[in-house]
């Protein structure tokens, strides 16, 4: 449970988070794990050459079986995506089902691949008990084609080309779809699903709803006896029966919904069947071996086949045809609504007011569990933006399925794949076997885990779900996963690349975030990581270094097309890059393993001698950033411009250093530590080896960083690559606003590079690079990501981290100018709230109502049905805040959350009180009432005219064992003992919050002190 003031107090969903952590109940066994792109993903290509969007288009996707995966709109599965509930549409303009969202392929967008919907997480909570989705849905023809040629037609130079650009969304024909999905109370198999469609045009409209149920073909590849195949077959005109030899047996039952027509008449929904078989007549006109496949929907609905689905009423893959059109439809301002259920228990109908009261329910509660993780007050706004991004990690949440022994050497059931194709890509992660719910990048852009991606994602799930985020950190280092040499599977695409080592400081946060917030901590899974971690640290030591000179050449490390060349190739000039951001990388890794030595240490004294092999290295690092070339010394530190540059050594004394202002040149801040001296103290061998080096290597020590021998803010130790004079100069260039520092952050490469470029001309080909603030100009590394300008949540967000472990060393003494040149001169831990709040202002309302994501669209921004809203882009422009990228990657742009929860309290929106003072009467006055006030009236949703209630029944059984029974006490009033739990839990909120605005009022705020997150302290210190 979240504590405050030491007090525990667990809400309903903090219950089933216990509940399904001690296995008394398998809350999380279903949730949003279908993936909304599944085509053109590397495992789905059986290609000769590899081209994975080429082999399997999205034209495909409506015929094509999938071999590992399934994809849907706003999709639920249970965690091995074997059977799986998702939604489709049609507005009779359409050529086919809208059964999945839509985007380009890379080649086909003008900034590589990009979805091409209008789309929103709403709502969702850790065990998924509620989950909400918007999808706005054009009423007239979809604008595909539209799409793909304005696109084709733009250059690298154009922006793309989205569907808010179109007229889909013009005088308003749209819909907006809000699905629902919520468990019953003491059942986390039983499932609601509610969708309600308003007509936000000014005529009538029609709209056909077809939910889905099937299960994914795992009988087409040899693997399954032939007698295991599932089923789904009809019970009646309201339900439907699926039995699968692993998950048994479930009832799809539905309620007719009400009228829209001038009759009042129900909407009496229609079973269709077919299997989840490709149709190999339609793609490549070959002979079906049964009549009924895959893309028979779409012909039945959309082109009247009336023979395209089984009569049998019987199959793998099951709708239920829900058709609002009676005359004309659906009425402006009015709207359409489905329910059913998937059940293991069958009944003769849906009781539609208890469905809707189980479903508030489980809403009320997702509020009160968000409530609790941020109780200090703020701006609604920004209370709202934090829902969504947490919302939207959940989303995320994917099942990913991949075998290499299987997808390599295809299925027994399949002609073999070329064999040419083991030779693109992966042949050397063999032991891959990957079966389970993975936090990924984007829902749609990059359905696939990307290491780096992930270990930024568990810092916001820690603070709601620290059992997922351990499990998604410790996965990557299991024997599955990890390579036999010790190295981390970056991505699909290549699992070979590198990505930056972050996951050890990942590792220890979330560690020390579940013991902060939750009271809990988990040594054996810190023990764990860490011990797999020591091979992966020993992997980049060996691979990474090449000459053994602790001076890392990497390659891509995860910043794309940030350098002079392609980094992951040999560089055209010859000679090797020696990198700055390698080496500040490996420095930060070797600090972040020496923080979790020295937690273990304090309960297991073996860990002081790992601890000092790990001080003593990132000694070594730290020297070798003035490296030998030949038999002089050179540095990777311009002391001139005062900042860190890349250097080409093509060997001897022969060098050149690359004076690009970028990234790369603040990467070494990251790697900061701080030492707390009562902890020292308890740990004899550590301290002896501590102090010797400070007494008689202190030359080698201090040469590129800050002194060991000097003592800071509360008599810290400092470790760090900056020295207090480099550390000077890089703030000078970082906070400088015609440099690194914008209005919503730091920006990737200096806006000096606008008006002055750098440029090599090698062999006659010249290679640039220059200030790009938005999309990038180049096709590197697939062209849909740039690194030449924008700004990146991930990599501010350790800045921030880095300037405030600086802070507890300096204290407030230190002062730098923020900005550069205005004259305001603040402590390192005001600059990294700056930061912060510059970056809260990318999402937050400014003064003239709009979002600086939304580039000045006045629909987003100010129509009432879009502007409160989320898209959680994947990057920045480094001068507008225009949102850039994925549109969903609610992963490391959900980092959001994470600053909302520590800086929201003082962030500074015309929304919220600008003084502490009243920022106490607001809160008190306008959201701590919450325990008096009367409930909000519940919503009136409309219900069929054959609703029924099970009150109203004179035969109905009320007995204890009854299963009706149950469904009434989904939504039984709270006890008189729970009522008192919880207002008692609030008082001790109110005192906290109280506590912490007396704070802000007197100033103390502003001594920020995060050892208790960032350090290994004594326990209770």
């Amino acid at each position: 449970m979240v504590k405050i003031t030491d007090h525990e107090y667990l809400c309903e969903e903090e219950k089933r988070l216990r509940d399904d952590a001690q296995r008394t109940k398998y809350w999380k066994k279903w949730g949003p794990y279908v993936a909304e792109r599944q085509w053109a993903t590397v495992r789905e290509d059986y290609s000769a050459d590899g081209d994975a969007w080429s082999h399997f288009p999205h034209e495909h996707a409506r015929s094509r079986a999938f071999r590992w995966g399934e994809d849907g709109i706003a999709g639920v599965s249970d965690t091995h995506g074997l059977q799986n509930i998702a939604f489709a549409f049609w507005n009779e303009e359409d050529d086919f089902l809208k059964e999945r969202l839509f985007g380009l392929s890379n080649p086909q967008g003008n900034h590589g691949e990009s979805i091409k919907e209008a789309h929103f997480h709403l709502d969702n909570v850790p065990t998924h008990s509620y989950m909400k989705m918007l999808y706005k849905y054009p009423q007239k023809k979809f604008p595909y084609e539209d799409l793909v040629q304005e696109n084709a037609r733009r250059g690298k130079e154009d922006r793309e080309y989205q569907i808010v650009d179109t007229d889909a969304f013009d005088e308003d024909r749209y819909w907006d779809i809000t699905i629902e999905t919520a468990k019953e109370t003491d059942d986390p198999e039983e499932l609601l699903f509610r969708v309600t469609a308003w007509n936000r045009g000014p005529e009538p409209a029609p709209l056909h709803i077809i939910p889905h149920v099937w299960f994914r073909n795992t009988w087409s590849w040899g693997h399954e006896a032939a007698d295991n195949k599932p089923n789904i077959h009809q019970l009646n005109n309201l339900c439907a029966t699926s039995k699968h030899h692993k998950l048994g047996e479930r009832y799809f039952q539905l309620s007719p919904s009400p009228g829209v027509g001038p009759s009042g008449e129900d909407v009496q929904p229609e079973l269709i069947f077919t299997e989840n078989d490709t149709n190999f007549k339609t793609l490549y006109k070959g002979k079906n071996e049964q009549p009924y496949v895959k893309d028979a929907f779409h012909k039945y609905i959309v082109d009247g086949e009336k023979k395209a689905i089984n009569p049998k009423k019987t199959g793998t893959k099951s709708a239920a045809w829900f058709t609002f059109n009676e005359g004309g439809g659906v009425a402006p301002g009015e709207c359409a609504v489905v329910r059913f259920r998937l059940s293991k228990k069958y009944e003769e109908y849906i009781d539609e007011e208890i469905f809707d009261d189980i479903v508030e329910k489980r809403r009320e509660e997702a509020d009160e569990f968000y409530y609790r993780i941020s109780p200090l007050p703020m701006a609604e706004d920004l209370r709202n933006i934090q829902r969504q991004a947490f919302a939207g990690m959940m989303w995320t949440k994917q099942y990913y399925h991949f075998i290499w022994e299987e997808w390599a050497n295809g299925d027994p059931a399949q002609p073999p794949p070329p064999s040419e194709r083991k030779a693109v890509r992966n042949s050397h992660w063999k032991h891959m076997h990957l079966d389970d719910i993975l936090s990924m990048p984007d829902s749609w852009e990059y359905p696939f885990f990307a290491a780096w991606d992930s270990a930024f994602h568990c810092i916001p799930l820690a603070m709601i779900d620290p059992d997922f985020a351990k499990k998604q950190l410790d996965l990557f280092t299991r024997e599955w996963y990890m390579h036999p040499n010790g190295q981390l599977p970056a991505y699909e695409w290549n699992f070979g690349d590198v990505n930056p080592p972050v996951h050890a400081w990942a590792t220890f946060r979330t560690f020390k975030i579940e013991r902060k917030m939750y009271g809990r901590q988990d040594l054996d899974f810190l023990e764990r990581v860490f011990q797999k971690l020591l091979l992966n640290f020993t992997w980049w030591v060996n691979r990474k270094d090449f000459d053994g000179k602790n001076v890392f050449e990497g390659g891509f490390l995860g910043l794309d097309n940030i350098g002079l060349f392609n980094r992951s190739e040999p560089l055209p000039t010859g000679g090797v890059l020696e990198q700055a951001d390698s080496t500040g990388w490996m420095a930060f890794y070797c600090l972040c393993m020496l923080n979790i030595a020295l937690e273990l240490a304090k309960h297991r004294r073996i860990y002081e001698d790992i601890a000092s092999k790990f001080f003593e290295h990132f000694i070594l690092i730290s020297d070798a950033m003035t490296y030998k070339a030949g038999a002089k010394e050179k540095s990777l530190w311009n002391e001139e411009d005062g900042f860190y540059y890349d250097a080409i050594s093509y060997g001897g004394p022969w060098t050149q250093q690359l004076p690009i202002r970028s990234l790369v040149g603040l990467i070494p801040l990251y790697a900061t530590l701080t030492l707390e001296p009562e902890l020292i103290n308890k740990l004899p061998s550590f301290k002896k080896r501590l102090d010797w080096f400070i007494e008689n290597r202190h030359d080698v020590a201090e040469r590129n960083m800050a002194s060991i021998r000097k003592r800071g803010k509360d008599n810290r130790i400092l470790l760090s690559l900056v020295s207090k004079d480099r550390l000077e100069k890089i703030m000078k260039r970082m906070l400088d606003e015609d440099e690194f520092l914008g209005d919503h952050g730091i920006r990737s490469l200096s806006k000096y590079h606008k008006d002055h470029p750098y440029a090599m001309d090698v062999n006659g080909q010249e290679f640039k690079v220059s200030y790009v603030p938005g999309d990038s100009d180049s096709g590197l590394f697939g062209g849909n990501s740039n690194w030449r300008g924008p700004i990146w949540l991930c990599v501010n967000f350790l800045i921030i981290e880095s300037l405030q472990r600086f802070y507890m060393f300096y204290g407030p003494k230190l002062q730098v100018e923020c900005p550069t040149g205005s004259g305001d001169f603040m402590h390192l831990g005001h600059v990294s709230e700056e930061i912060q709040h510059r970056l809260q202002h990318l999402f937050a309302r400014g003064d003239d109502g709009r979002r600086a994501i939304n580039d000045g669209n006045d629909m987003l921004d100010y129509d009432p049905n879009w502007k409160d809203h989320m898209w959680f882009h994947e990057f920045f422009d480094g001068d507008t805040g225009r949102g850039l990228g994925a549109t969903h990657q609610c992963g490391w742009t959900g980092l959001i959350a994470r600053m909302i929860h520590d800086t929201g309290l003082s962030c500074r929106l015309p929304q919220t009180p600008r003084t502490p003072s009243s920022g106490m009467n607001h809160y008190f006055d306008d959201i701590f009432t919450r325990g008096v006030k009367a409930k909000a009236e519940k919503p009136k949703m409309r219900r069929s005219s054959t609703a029924r209630s099970m009150g109203a029944r004179s035969d109905f059984d009320t007995s204890e064992d009854g299963d009706a029974r149950s469904r009434v006490n989904s939504v039984a009033p709270e006890t008189e003992e729970r009522i008192r739990e919880r207002l008692q839990a609030d008082s001790y909120t109110a005192q906290y919050v109280s506590e912490q605005l007396t704070r802000v009022r007197s100033n103390q705020s502003v001594e920020f002190d995060g050892g208790d997150e960032f350090e290994a302290q004594l326990d209770g210190a």
